[in-house]
């Protein structure tokens, strides 16, 4: 298992991490069993129960990927929590950018945040939170889903994290070559959610939703729809556009 600190209770593992970079090594997993302040995206909240579900961050220092190829990080981790799902169950997907599906519904999050410097990126810290045990979602989430609502089961979260823990900290593990990379995209379009030729309702931040096709997501994260008004193709950055799914809007 990686270098591991445990934490009874933080704001967030993230921020944790930031405040303590430069003290602790590369590889380091901070877990946390209380998340009294967990983020997301963008400024978004995360609900976690206590000692329900997986909330934890990894430090990669120098990561072995340049600046332009920083998604690759983001198809790294999302790829590592699904092949660790999968170990229980099937039909986990990727929606764009990095957040993993079990149907319709959201089990995990993923929070990156990149330290750029002069020559390159100085470090990652990998925020995670992977809904395990959880019964109840009490926030305003729309379709929050666990492990064990899908499986019927109870898991032990010392086995859970520990597992997820090791895989991160793998997949994180880039060698600098391009065929690494390549594999990766690969497997992250394999995995992408509603990437199946089939028109989809979009939405962006301003405009009336419309219905498109996502025809590729590029190595730097850029995702392109082909509108099916006129067919024409059109690039997003994250936060440009979003799902609606069950007549819920995604930004």
């Amino acid at each position: 298992m990686p270098n591991t600190i445990l934490l009874q209770e933080t704001a967030s593992t993230n921020d944790y991490v930031k405040r303590n970079v430069d003290f602790l090594p590369s590889g380091t997993v901070i877990i946390a069993f209380m998340q009294t302040a967990g983020r997301g995206q963008k400024g978004n909240s995360w609900e976690a129960e206590p000692g329900k579900n997986t909330t934890l961050s990894l430090l990669v220092k120098k990561p072995n990927v340049g600046v332009k190829e920083q998604f690759a990080i983001s198809e790294a981790v999302s790829l590592a929590i699904v092949d660790e799902l999968e170990n229980y169950a099937s039909g986990f997907k990727i929606k764009w950018p990095n957040d993993i599906y079990y149907g319709e519904r959201k089990i995990a999050g993923i929070l990156i945040e990149n330290s750029l410097g002069e020559n390159g990126i100085d470090y990652s810290i990998v925020g995670v939170g992977v809904n395990i045990n959880q019964q109840m979602f009490l926030s305003n989430a729309p379709n929050p889903v666990s492990l064990s609502q899908i499986t019927g089961k109870t898991y032990d979260m010392n086995v859970i994290n520990e597992r997820l823990s090791e895989i991160l900290e793998r997949y994180c593990n880039f060698d600098g070559t391009q065929q690494q990379l390549e594999n990766l995209h690969k497997r992250y379009l394999e995995k992408l959610y509603r990437y199946d030729g089939e028109p989809h309702t979009f939405v962006t931040p301003s405009g009336p939703p419309f219905m498109a096709v996502i025809d590729n997501v590029a190595p730097d994260g850029i995702l392109t729809l082909r509108h099916m008004s006129d067919k024409t193709l059109h690039d997003y950055r994250f936060k440009e556009v979003g799902f609606i799914i069950n007549q819920e809007r995604f930004l």
